[in-house]
């Protein structure tokens, strides 16, 4: 089968497989991309269907993120949470399936208008790829420093980056006297499921139980669905109006630089920027809600592209997340040396596999959302138990993880994922943080330790 060929059913895997757990309400980035991109990685997959693969889960996981959002007020994963606020006023007027047109359909549009501009721009940068890669320590202890003190824990989150990077580099001395190799899969499945183990410990613990307990059963009421276009591919440029399209596109352009933001932050702030201008709550609200899903899916393709083409070492919050799988999957990938999609592909195969997956992304998710997102919904809710999907990323994990490293591996992702599943829940430290703090625990603790 020709590379072509491969990268297209693997972009149909990733847009089927996304979409479905796009509707998933609460299924965080990170802990649901990075192990199924590991398993594609792992498989020995053409590097250009890994990016076709993971373009095309990353648009389809966060155009059905919001029919949880719309339709039922919760967010379907971090990036939702900004828009709750617009999408519960639409919901209270009885209008939550307009809400969800105007959110995918400027998320479509993002996501086709970030790819290119955020390549020519990691072109342009390319040319101080060296000097990143030369001092990649030194950076990724910087941005450790950066990342923390704007997290939630602040001057905990900075205060702690030593001491996790002596805990990080302990597990790996010992697990490699173990096995004379190093491990790297283990701990960024480690920090991945983080947050998501120590919820599942807290609630089998019986002292802890009660922080999680719930009294009373969550109660939903979903809207009817009215569909207002024939056939099945609805139109993005007929749902937006004139203006919301131009705002979408205009703030998708931008965002598309500011590769080293939070997504969740430049999802708030654009969506802040549009509806500040505008007059009437019901305007105000599509518009932002447009722009807001819109920026989300151009802030995840640019933070993807830009370190990956211009760099090949993970400098920003998605690629330390959800993307970490493209740049370091040993044995196939690195970043020390770096040996990744950064030295694999040229900027045309980012752009060619990059539109693949994205288009079938679109094809898929898109029509899907727009047509059949309460009928989803209903299905979840009713036949899928969120236990039974979270023990299935649990068993995910073990896999990989055993994989790697046998029974060493296993240990050392449950040890990562409960001491920073815990600094993440009790005291602030971002994820984003870990993983950088990973990334440069090398050179802090030679540095200062010799």
């Amino acid at each position: 089968m020709s590379t072509l060929m491969i990268a297209i059913v693997f972009a149909i895997i990733g847009g089927v497989l996304f979409t479905l757990i796009g509707v998933v309400s609460g299924s965080d980035e990170t802990a649901v991309l990075v192990p199924f991109t590991l398993i594609v990685v792992l498989l020995g997959t053409p590097p250009e269907a890994v990016f076709a693969f993971f373009m095309s889960a990353i648009l389809a996981k966060h155009l059905t993120h919001a029919i949880p959002t719309a339709l039922m007020g919760v967010p379907g994963d971090t990036l939702a949470a900004p828009m709750l606020e617009h999408a519960n006023f639409l919901r209270r007027i009885g209008l939550p399936h307009i809400a969800l047109r105007k959110m995918i359909s400027g998320g479509v549009i993002g996501a086709f208008i970030a790819l290119p501009i955020s390549l020519l721009f990691a072109m342009f940068l390319s040319q101080f790829g060296e000097f990143f890669q030369e001092n990649a320590g030194i950076i990724f202890t910087a941005a450790a420093v950066l990342i923390g003190y704007f997290s939630k824990g602040r001057w905990v989150s900075v205060l702690l980056i030593l001491p996790v990077a002596l805990i990080f580099q302990g597990l790996g001395l010992i697990s490699s006297s173990i096995l004379d190799k190093s491990l790297s899969i283990s701990f960024f499945l480690g920090i991945a499921i983080g947050p998501m183990l120590v919820d599942l410990l807290l609630a089998t613990s019986k002292s802890a139980r009660p922080m999680v307990e719930k009294k009373e059963m969550n109660e939903y009421k979903l809207a009817p669905e009215k569909k207002a276009w024939s056939g099945y591919f609805p139109n993005p440029f007929k749902v937006l109006t004139k203006k919301q399209a131009g705002q979408v596109a205009g703030t998708s352009f931008l965002s598309s630089f500011t590769f080293a933001l939070s997504p969740v932050g430049m999802t708030s702030l654009m969506g802040e920027l549009i509806g500040s201008r505008i007059k009437g709550q019901y305007k105000k609200a599509t518009s932002s809600l447009a722009t807001m899903n819109g920026v989300t899916e151009s802030t995840y393709v640019a933070e993807t592209i830009i370190p990956l083409v211009a760099f090949g070492i993970p400098l920003s919050p998605v690629t330390l997340g959800p993307a970490s799988a493209l740049f370091n999957a040993p044995p196939v990938y690195s970043t020390d040396p770096v040996h990744n999609l950064h030295t694999m592909l040229e900027p045309m195969d980012f752009f060619i596999y990059g539109l693949i997956g994205l288009m079938i992304a679109a094809l898929i998710a898109y029509p899907f959302s727009m047509n059949y997102a309460r009928k989803a919904t209903v299905f979840i809710m009713k036949k899928v138990n969120q236990e039974a999907i979270i023990g299935m990323f649990i068993g995910i994990v073990c896999l990989l993880a055993f994989y790697e490293g046998e029974l060493t591996g296993v240990l050392v992702t449950f040890a990562v994922a409960v001491v920073g599943g815990m600094l993440n829940r009790f005291l602030g430290l971002g994820v984003g943080v870990q993983f950088m703090i990973y990334y440069g625990s090398s050179w802090m603790i030679t540095t200062l330790l010799g």
